[in-house]
């Protein structure tokens, strides 16, 4: 998986915490810097994390799957897609309240970076560098996710759905590429 991939694989990656990061903002009536930087770090820091966690599951077994790699790795990319783009139609997606504490950020930032192990274990089987792409993903989580509870703060409910609905295309749309490419 090339930087471009990897980089559209992040945005794809961070628009769940992105659309829980507009409803914190939505919940929270003075918005401070603390506020922002608590989210994009909880959020960041677990999507960089979990891939790497999911990598280190899938080096374990990689050899033994080498000649179908490409279908794993569209099919995890596919469902987390799927996944995402159902709950931006059906309105299915985490709960987002103003609480930044410990116990709240944590559960959030786990439920929000879950697809993030599943994209670790498909880096394991392209061979891609864990340690870059967990720094992208990890990147652009932050950013996304502070920008997220200012958006939401400022503007409304209307870009979580949209944005939950685009990363899922996007994540197919790498699944769909890689496949492809490990066809031809």
């Amino acid at each position: 998986m090339g930087l471009f991939e990897l980089v559209l694989v992040g945005f794809g990656l961070a628009m769940d915490a992105f659309a829980v990061a507009i409803g914190k903002g939505l919940n929270t009536r003075r918005i401070v810097p603390r506020q922002v930087l608590i989210t994009g770090l909880w959020f960041g820091g677990f999507q960089a994390l979990m891939p790497i966690v999911g990598y280190l599951l899938g080096s374990s077994f990689s050899s033994s799957v080498e000649s179908i790699d490409h279908w794993i790795a569209f099919t995890l990319l596919a469902i987390i897609g799927l996944n995402m783009i159902r709950e931006a139609i059906w309105g299915d997606e985490e709960h987002a309240d103003a609480d930044f504490g410990v116990r709240n950020m944590f559960l959030m930032a786990v439920a929000t970076s879950i697809d993030a192990l599943a994209v670790g274990v498909s880096i394991a089987f392209l061979a891609s560098d864990i340690w870059v792409a967990a720094l992208i993903i990890g990147v652009i989580t932050f950013l996304m996710s502070a920008l997220g509870v200012v958006i939401g703060h400022s503007i409304g409910a209307r870009l979580g759905g949209m944005a939950a609905l685009l990363g899922g295309i996007i994540l197919i749309a790498i699944g769909t590429k890689i496949l492809i490419e490990h066809l031809n």
